[in-house]
């Protein structure tokens, strides 16, 4: 009787590695590197989270470039107004003008209305805090300037009146018979006739503030 031929021992692969593809070196573990303590993992940074971005701080130009003088930039503030000799000034020169106007109206309708007074004082203290600022100054300054227009203003509609009366020019009467104008004037004065000087100051109060 034979026997089977048993194959012959097979190399056993060095280090207890199984052999792979037919390199008996497959299993082999790597070599040395040199470090004592291996591959180590890296040392802890104290932050369980990791890496996280930064807060938001609520500023809005926090990703900007400082300004040349450091910080955030920031818009220059306007220049603020206030000009007492050009709020004066304006305020004369609305004066005049709405005393004009006024006077016109009185004189076309031969009556007064209690709100072109207003618009008038409203008129003048509006320019003069809107060019000048609302300094007190100015303020006063309209206040008194929308008297004298309401005043002006109710001696040229008398002067209109008179002169339609008369058949003669408006220059006339206003220019050569003011004192004759301003004498009726004080003879037809009443209580509202005052009131509507009165309304003149406070508008003009109003209209400062309200361009203030």
């Amino acid at each position: 009787m034979s026997q089977p031929v048993q194959p012959p021992n097979q190399p056993h692969p060095p280090y207890g590695g199984q052999p792979a593809d037919g390199n008996p070196y497959a299993g082999a573990p790597a070599a040395p590197t040199g470090n004592p303590y291996g591959d180590q993992p890296p040392a802890p940074t104290g932050n369980p989270y990791g890496q996280q971005p930064p807060a938001p701080t609520g500023n809005p130009f926090g990703g900007q470039q400082p300004g040349p003088f450091g910080g955030a930039p920031f818009a220059p503030a306007p220049p603020a107004r206030n000009n007492l000799a050009l709020g004066v000034l304006v305020a004369l020169g609305a004066a005049v003008v709405a005393a004009v106007l006024y006077g016109v109206i009185l004189g076309s309708i031969e009556r007064e209305i209690g709100y072109a007074a207003v618009g008038v004082g409203f008129l003048v203290g509006f320019a003069a805090a809107k060019l000048g600022g609302a300094n007190p100054v100015t303020i006063a300054a309209a206040a008194v300037f929308s008297i004298g227009a309401v005043y002006l203003g109710q001696l040229i509609g008398y002067a209109m009146v008179m002169s339609d009366v008369a058949r003669v020019s408006f220059s006339e009467v206003f220019l050569d018979h003011f004192d004759t104008v301003t004498q009726v004037w004080k003879e037809e004065a009443d209580f509202m006739r005052y009131l509507f000087l009165a309304l003149g100051a406070v508008a003009a109060i109003g209209g400062a503030k309200k361009a203030g």
